[in-house]
């Protein structure tokens, strides 16, 4: 029997799938997308697949990728999405399939133990920190039984502690083969595997970083496997182009002083006068940050030293000289006791890359790139092409012609775009050649879904259009019983919107107000899916960014999405910027090839938060009278699932009054 067979019957009712759950059931969407799939492996080629929610994607990759026989790399969005697809799809799949594979997950190195930083850290720890001390003694106790050594198996530890800092290298801070922890090190152990193994999951982060830096071993692992297959492909362009450019921070330059001077005190005290140069590179820092004022948040602004006619242009020219000239006195002085110990050998490799990359900077930014400046706690400095399309064509898709090169490309996800071609994921991925395949969702959103926009909401800009929207949550929250997930566009509504709900629910002990930023997402959506506390009707968690997309709650929990504003992109964005005028400059019209298509596919993602199963019932309210006033509003209107439309409030009350019929009836409540 053929791979087509065999993908088939694997599906079919009596299946492989079948026996691996009883929840399976055979859909049309999904085996026509294994299918195409099946004919890309068979055949080599690209296929880009936009699969609706409810399809089934990754069944429907991961069959004929594993039954073909050919070794493949999968990468997902998130290190979350990684673990699941590793610990759960796969080798469910793989019993179920009764195949004879290795698989083999490989992360970042900031993901697993350093057993040289974990012994670092307590000669370093602080007798009097009782919460440090704890915290390294259990992770000694959790090291001396982890195989893997990945920190995700620390439930406790939050990937963005910053005692995950002290515990693990960096690709500046690494030690390589000179490490004495060489032997025993979870990065080189996980890349063993990964080179050994059929079947390897990374993230799209690891991915395109080891393309950057070809770090990571994934250099070595991509031209030996035959497919290659991304889910969540939506992601791809944006986390491209974050590792593809350049970057420089005074965080890189004072965390870099600071080694110098511990490293040189205990490797060769009276050599260098180790604090003075470690304090003048300390300062050049500082005064370099301080010459843009503080900043309590993140600002994007444009490249400083394009504008040439700012007072502050000498001096910030002057304050780059005087970092340049402190990381050179550190050069020399590094250079007179490189060979003698690790630490001090790889500290002289990091003020090279220092160096190179401030001079760098000083040079004309390439053609296809943009620059602009990050500040907050510190100054970054940015440099990033303004897409993949290049380092795909070039770096990924040209190397098909070499013999062991992969010759089957997937690129999947939910969303990819409102036309045909799904030009808005194919063109700046420089997939324009690609076979495109587009199947929409099995879900009845005419029955399942309503879209109500309110009618009587200021616009957009107003400064009272915030407090409007919180006014109108709290009213239909409280009517629907919590359940309710309000999406901001900013970090201003965030702030604005939660506060005035917190403000209207105090004391009243009905809802519960969850807000982004006040504990882990992890935490938040726990607490979401419970439905609030043992005192209240249910919660509220107003959120921004990143709960845009990966948030799955399906059944009642989640009955009303609300969205305060059309997602346009901040046209302040340097990014932003820079891709509007490529399009101006190529003659294109930026509204309608930029704004738009990126607006549709960020509320296509809002509004996928609804629906997550056959039997979810909910609303989608968006905030925006543009949606509907405005002749682009059509457009928009059109990446939405077709969800009936909800007239005025008589009728989003009725509805509600419905969902809170149904709700109780799944709950149990009397």
């Amino acid at each position: 029997m053929g791979l087509q067979g065999r993908v088939e019957e694997a599906f079919s009712e009596q299946g492989a799938l079948s026996r691996m759950t009883h929840e399976f059931r055979l859909r049309p969407g999904q085996l026509d997308m294994a299918q195409a799939i099946t004919r890309t492996l068979e055949e080599g080629g690209v296929l880009v697949v936009e699969a609706g929610t409810g399809i089934g994607k990754t069944f429907a990759y991961l069959v004929p990728a594993l039954l073909s026989g050919n070794r493949v790399l999968l990468s997902t969005a998130t290190k979350a999405l990684q673990d699941q697809l590793f610990g759960r799809d796969l080798p469910g799949l793989v019993q179920a399939l009764a195949l004879p594979l290795k698989t083999a997950m490989l992360k970042g190195r900031a993901s697993y133990l350093c057993q040289h930083r974990l012994q670092l850290a307590r000669l370093d720890a602080d007798p009097a920190d009782s919460e440090q001390l704890a915290i390294l003694a259990r992770i000694e106790l959790w090291a001396q039984a982890s195989v893997s050594g990945d920190l995700a198996e620390l439930s406790d530890l939050h990937e963005r502690s910053p005692w995950v800092a002290l515990v693990t290298s960096t690709r500046d801070n690494c030690l390589g083969s000179k490490c004495p922890s060489w032997r025993v090190c979870h990065v080189n152990q996980a890349r063993r595997e990964a080179l050994s193994a059929d079947v390897v999951v990374v993230n799209h982060h690891l991915f395109f970083a080891d393309l950057a830096v070809r770090e990571s071993g994934l250099a070595e692992l991509l031209p030996s496997v035959q497919t290659v297959i991304f889910d969540e492909a939506h992601q791809l362009n944006e986390t491209g182009v974050q590792f593809l450019g350049q970057q420089l921070s005074t965080a890189q330059i004072s965390d870099f002083a600071g080694d110098l001077l511990n490293a040189g005190l205990l490797h060769a005290r009276g050599w260098c006068d180790w604090p003075q140069l470690a304090s003048r590179l300390q300062q050049a820092a500082l005064d370099w940050r301080l010459l843009l004022g503080r900043q309590t948040v993140v600002v994007k602004l444009p490249w400083f030293d394009a504008h040439t006619d700012d007072a502050r242009a000498p001096a910030w020219r002057a304050a780059i000289d005087l970092v340049h000239q402190a990381l050179d006195q550190a050069r020399l002085a590094l250079e007179s006791v490189a060979e003698t110990g690790p630490e001090l050998s790889r500290l002289s490799e990091r003020v090279l890359s220092l160096i190179e990359r401030i001079e760098g900077f000083r040079l004309p930014c390439p053609a296809g790139s943009t620059r602009w400046l990050e500040l907050g706690g510190h100054i970054k400095l940015m440099e990033t092409p303004l897409d993949i399309a290049q380092t795909v064509q070039t770096r990924l898709l040209a190397v098909q012609a070499e013999s062991l090169a992969p010759r089957s490309w997937i690129f999947t996800s939910a969303s990819l775009g409102n036309d045909a071609a799904l030009t808005w994921f194919t063109e700046p991925c420089g997939l324009a050649a690609a076979r495109v395949l587009r199947i929409d969702s099995p879900f009845d959103y005419a029955r399942q879904a309503a879209l109500y926009v309110p009618r009587d909401l200021p616009k957009p800009d107003h400064p009272e259009h915030s407090a409007q929207v919180a006014n109108f949550v709290a009213k239909a929250a409280l009517a629907l019983g919590g359940r309710t997930l309000v999406l901001t566009t900013s970090l201003r509504a965030l702030q604005l919107i939660s506060e005035a709900l917190a403000k209207a629910f105090s004391g009243s002990g009905s809802l519960d107000i969850l807000v982004q930023g006040r504990g882990s997402k992890r935490d938040l959506m726990s607490r979401f899916r419970r439905g609030g506390s043992a005192t209240t009707a249910g919660c509220v968690l107003v959120a921004s960014a990143s709960f845009w997309e990966g948030v799955d709650i399906p059944g009642a929990a989640l009955q009303m999405v609300v969205i305060d504003k059309l997602p346009f992109p901040f046209p302040q964005d340097p990014l932003v910027q820079a891709r509007a005028q490529r399009l101006e400059a190529a003659g294109r019209p930026v509204f309608k090839d930029y704004y738009l298509p990126e607006a549709a596919i960020a509320l296509k993602q809002g509004a996928g938060r609804l629906i997550r199963h056959e039997s979810d019932r909910g609303v989608l309210v968006v905030c925006d009278t543009r949606l509907t006033g405005m002749g682009y509003g059509r457009r928009l209107l059109a990446a939405l699932p077709p969800m009936r439309r909800l007239a005025d409030e008589t009728e989003l009350a009725a509805f509600l009054e419905e969902l809170t019929k149904v709700s109780t009836k799944d709950s149990g409540r009397p």
